[in-house]
């Protein structure tokens, strides 16, 4: 069983294994956390029994007009459950009293997104991947 928290408090690293799938150079369980703690909303999918985290999303806002969706993962063993969907859920509710949500996504996930009432945009971006684990 599933339970959805808005806070970090009783989070630990440990509890925040496994995410990043993909990444060549990913954040480590510690930076996860820090990430999180530092992100203006949160919402985290929590497994009732370990308290391991399986799924989160993540906002930076400025709480006037605007949010940006950042991040948004579940655990490849957790998905196809609804907890993504869930995760985007709670945090456009969370986010739903502001002018403008935005993200960007893969081309390929567009169709996941506009279930959620997301439409397609054009944006610009710079990965700089050598600080993909985070900055220390």
């Amino acid at each position: 069983m599933v339970q959805y928290i808005d806070s970090v408090e009783s989070i630990t690293a440990e509890n925040l294994r496994g995410f990043f799938v993909g990444w060549p150079n990913p954040p480590t369980p510690q930076t996860h956390l820090e990430l999180l703690r530092n992100s203006d909303e949160i919402v985290l999918a929590v497994n009732n029994e370990t308290h391991d985290a399986v799924g989160f999303i993540t906002a930076i806002t400025d709480r006037i007009l605007s949010a940006y969706i950042p991040l948004l993962e579940v655990l490849p063993a957790h998905q196809g459950r609804g907890i993504g969907s869930e995760l985007v859920r709670r945090m456009l509710e969370k986010l739903n009293k502001l002018y403008m949500v935005d993200l960007l996504c893969d081309g390929e996930l567009r169709p996941f997104y506009a279930k959620h009432g997301m439409r397609s945009a054009h944006g610009m971006l710079i990965r700089n991947y050598g600080q993909q684990s985070g900055r220390k």
